[in-house]
């Protein structure tokens, strides 16, 4: 018998969530069907693919092999049903989007709901991650990244670039005054990130350069978590504009030191392996959502 494209789905999550149970998350099936599938599977072509323990799953070599052509079959699949859509001019097929949780909170997600209404027969997939992910490794279709690119494999779109903000709270400034110029950021309880180190280096006018790198008093991975810290009056900190101008604008965040601020704008690009024009469905999201991005 041979393979059908149900097995061929089942393998190919399990190896790129790690799990039969986050396989079948993904797929929408159970763990035990899962399971069932990478068996025939494997009775099909009469070879191991996965080496199984109680802690985790593990390719065989032959399992490496037949993960490239799965991809590539699976691949070439949601490309032939996106071709046939394209000629009725309806972009359809999964769209796996990827981008730091803040972004997707405050860029993406506010809009997807229309984004549904205009195309319906686009199967909308969002992560947020906090890092950067191999789009290949995650299937991943369009990620976008806030910074400036560093990989040349990837194809890219800039979205805009964004300014950042000095904020802290009403009540934070009530309880420890207000900075009036650089230097005062030192008698004051900072927010930074822990990694990259580069997000502590505010743009500030400081002693000659258009950098001032801080201290901070608290580190936090997730932008999110900080713009909370900040909300909630622990103190002051440097976040993009997407993420603090309904604040500011309700009161919550009061902007900082408008008259030290360097000429400096976060880009915001959005990556891609494949050339967008060729995939309808890309190049359609990055149309809609490109203009309706806060910057």
């Amino acid at each position: 018998m041979r393979t059908t494209t149900e097995e061929l789905a089942a393998f190919v999550a399990v190896v790129e969530t790690g799990s039969l149970s986050a396989a079948a998350k993904r797929l929408g099936q159970t763990a035990s069907g899962m399971s069932r599938a990478l068996s025939r599977l494997e009775e099909k072509l009469e070879t191991t693919l996965l080496r199984r323990t109680t802690r985790k799953l593990g390719l065989t070599e032959e399992g490496e092999i037949f993960l490239e052509r799965a991809r590539a079959i699976l691949e070439a699949m949601e490309a032939a049903e996106e071709a046939l859509a394209s000629r009725k001019s309806k972009p359809a097929g999964r769209l796996r989007i990827d981008a730091a949780a803040p972004f997707v909170l405050h860029g993406i997600a506010p809009h997807l709901a229309d984004f549904a209404e205009l195309y319906p027969d686009i199967r909308l997939e969002v992560a947020s991650n906090d890092h950067i992910v191999d789009l290949l490794e995650e299937r991943t279709d369009v990620a976008f990244r806030i910074a400036s690119l560093s990989d040349s494999t990837l194809h890219a779109k800039t979205i805009g670039s964004c300014n950042l903000n000095i904020v802290a709270s009403p009540a934070y400034l009530k309880a420890k005054g207000t900075p009036k110029t650089t230097h005062d950021l030192k008698k004051h309880r900072l927010i930074g990130f822990t990694s990259p180190k580069s997000l502590n280096d505010w743009p500030l006018l400081h002693e000659g350069s258009e950098r001032m790198t801080i201290e901070p008093h608290l580190k936090a991975a997730s932008g999110e978590t900080i713009r909370a810290l900040a909300v909630n009056g622990y103190g002051i900190t440097c976040l993009s504009n997407f993420m603090t101008w309904r604040d500011i604008k309700e009161g919550t965040l009061v902007p900082l030191l408008r008259s030290s601020m360097a000429k400096y704008r976060q880009p915001i690009h959005a990556v891609y392996y494949r050339n967008s024009p060729f995939i309808a469905r890309i190049r359609c999201f990055l149309d809609f959502i490109t203009p309706r991005v806060v910057l």
